[in-house]
């Protein structure tokens, strides 16, 4: 089973139809011993830094993370999953992060026309080595909807990066940690390439 973890950030029905599409069985779940015991587990995340990592404190999932991470399970962020896995964003500053990854989330830096928050379809450029890349075609598309990236103080777990405006990471990868910035559930066949590859794991 794979547990969504529900801490009211929305966008986690998505997640379970494109998981359950694949021929997986997903539950959406705030428990903490339904998400420890689960086979993978996946941290989702819409909204604002700081209110996400509220959310996460008063349902009492932070040690919950870091038990399902220190229990080597699969773990796969997506978007503000992402980012919460770092110690602080400029979103929120006051707010510390789950503190997986060493690092910090910073604002796109508006550029011309470049739009912020950066919505829609991007390239990108993977390692063809990171396990849930496996088999995604030379630079796919995918999509995004964020205003903020991550800036890992070890570059050596960035797993695929995108151009808007400048070079983005957009993904990180160590050990059974895995997340991405864009959205996989809403990427298409590319996407649904890097779900099934995780369920896989």
């Amino acid at each position: 089973m794979i547990a969504i973890i529900d801490y009211g950030a929305g966008n986690l029905r998505s997640v379970e139809k494109a998981l359950e599409f694949l021929g997986f069985k997903a539950k959406i779940t705030s428990k903490p011993d339904e998400i420890i015991s689960a086979d993978k587990v996946i941290l989702p995340g819409v909204g604002a830094f700081g209110d996400c990592m509220n959310s996460i404190n008063k349902a009492y999932l932070t040690q919950c993370i870091h038990q399902v991470i220190e229990n080597n399970v699969p773990f796969l962020g997506i978007c503000l999953g992402l980012q919460l896995l770092f110690e602080t964003s400029e979103e929120s500053p006051n707010e510390p992060g789950l503190k997986i990854f060493d690092g910090n989330c910073i604002k796109i830096s508006k550029q011309g026309s470049l739009k912020i928050p950066h919505i829609g379809w991007n390239s990108i450029k993977y390692d063809k080595n990171c396990p849930i890349f496996q088999g995604l075609s030379e630079e796919p598309y995918m999509y995004f909807v964020h205003s903020y990236y991550i800036n890992p103080k070890d570059k050596e777990i960035i797993s695929a990066v995108t151009e808007y405006g400048t070079e983005l990471p957009i993904a990180v990868h160590k050990n059974n940690i895995f997340a991405t910035q864009f959205h996989p559930e809403k990427s298409g066949n590319e996407g649904l390439k890097v779900l099934k590859n995780f369920g896989n794991l």
